[in-house]
């Protein structure tokens, strides 16, 4: 008895001391000469993940120019991760919707984020079908990307597509706000984080 309880006091002085330790390191002033608030920021840290409310992760994939693209480049804006193909007829049909939600949101502001963009993800394997896509379904935004693995695409495996069109709605911050959005559920998803 007398051994377990100096085990929980000592247990217990260490959090106490760990816990003091960082508050005095995140509450102090700064060492720049600076008279700003010291208040200690809160950080929470989000978790990478698919779920709603995870945050997204990073895909990084060349366009039809061979210039590398990245997803956090378009940190900011409400951005909709797009997993379609050429060869993919449901892709094919969901693309006028999707070109409309561009062009009547892409300088909308947002609860959190300003400006809508589109990260096209292609699971094609032959470039040049990819790109006649591209143009034939005038899909004008400017970011398109494809490592031309077919279903092997390093993204999808990564966001687990195991069928297209699958989408993914992130808010300026990367965090997922909504997925699988087709038809008038991408415009009403959008439309929940206009400011």
């Amino acid at each position: 008895m007398k051994k377990s309880l100096v085990l929980i006091i000592g247990i217990v002085s260490i959090g106490l001391f760990s816990c003091k330790e960082n508050k005095e390191v995140v509450g102090q002033k700064s060492t720049t000469g600076s008279s700003e608030n010291t208040t200690p920021t809160v950080t929470v840290n989000v978790v990478e993940g698919l779920n709603l409310g995870n945050k997204a992760p990073e895909i990084s994939q060349s366009n039809p120019k061979g210039e590398m693209l990245t997803l956090s480049s378009l940190k900011g804006k409400l951005v909709l991760i797009d997993f379609w193909a050429s060869w993919c007829g449901p892709c094919r049909m969901e693309n006028p919707t999707v070109v409309a939600a561009y062009n009547k949101y892409h300088n909308s502001e947002f609860k959190n984020g300003k400006g809508f963009d589109i990260f096209s993800v292609s699971l094609d394997s032959n470039k040049e079908a990819w790109i006649k896509a591209i143009e034939k379904d005038k899909l004008v935004w400017s970011n398109h990307v494809s490592d031309l693995a077919f279903w092997n695409n390093a993204a999808a495996v990564r966001y687990g597509v195991n069928g297209i069109p699958t989408n993914f709605l992130i808010d300026g911050n990367g965090i997922i706000v909504a997925k699988n959005l087709r038809g008038e559920a991408l415009a009403k998803a959008i439309e929940s984080n206009l400011k």
